[in-house]
């Protein structure tokens, strides 16, 4: 399918994470091969290639594609895994974890942003994605545990529920602070504790914050 941009595939873009020193080949492909002008609004397809975020409803943004990359390629995935991914927004990340990983569950605070989300992977034809409006700080215990965890959204602490629902050796990667200048830190849990490995960047996020605040 042709983007609506117009644009035939990702190679800018690509160019570009590569350029920030991303290296996991699979993380690589999946970036070539989901187009990111599927997945924001059609007024603003014409940016969808380079990188940067771009803004959505509700004053949130998408999040940069090579802070995306640095984040997903710190889970380190390799096929078979569970993944539960806090903030769908119009559903780029959750089509690239879905691409890696065997199962993604997303979990969305805004249910248009989640059916417009559930639209662009169905369209692109991509089943093994579901999401659904909740409250990311509680997870989604229905499907845990999980091997993997990314979080989309600030919080100066991974909130309980989301450590309690990583597999033991699972990672997790979370933007650490109070919105809007955090460290973003991978976790992995190990004897049933969250233990933080090391941090891949600084970055800018809206606030993790329940549905309706």
């Amino acid at each position: 399918m042709m983007p609506r941009s117009g644009r035939p595939d990702n190679t800018e873009l690509l160019r570009t994470v590569r350029s920030a020193d991303i290296r996991d080949v699979r993380v690589l492909d999946a970036i070539a091969r989901v187009p990111r002008g599927e997945f924001v609004p059609v007024e603003t397809a014409g940016s969808a290639y380079y990188d940067e975020p771009i803004p959505i409803a509700h004053g949130q943004v998408t999040t940069q594609p090579s802070l995306v990359a640095r984040m997903v390629e710190a889970l380190s995935l390799t096929g078979p895994e569970r993944v539960l991914e806090i903030g769908t927004g119009l559903g780029w990340q959750t089509a690239l974890l879905a691409t890696l990983a065997e199962r993604v569950w997303s979990v969305e605070r805004f249910a248009d942003l989640a059916e417009e989300a559930r639209r662009n992977l169905a369209a692109q034809g991509i089943p093994n994605a579901e999401v659904a409006v909740a409250d990311g700080r509680e997870g989604f215990a229905e499907h845990a545990p999980y091997d993997a965890i990314v979080v989309s959204a600030a919080s100066p602490e991974v909130p309980s529920p989301l450590g309690e629902q990583l597999a033991d050796g699972g990672r997790l990667v979370q933007p650490m602070g109070t919105g809007g200048d955090e460290q973003v830190i991978l976790f992995e849990k190990e004897s049933g504790e969250l233990r933080p490995r090391r941090t891949l960047t600084l970055a800018r996020f809206v606030k993790l914050v329940s549905p309706g605040r």
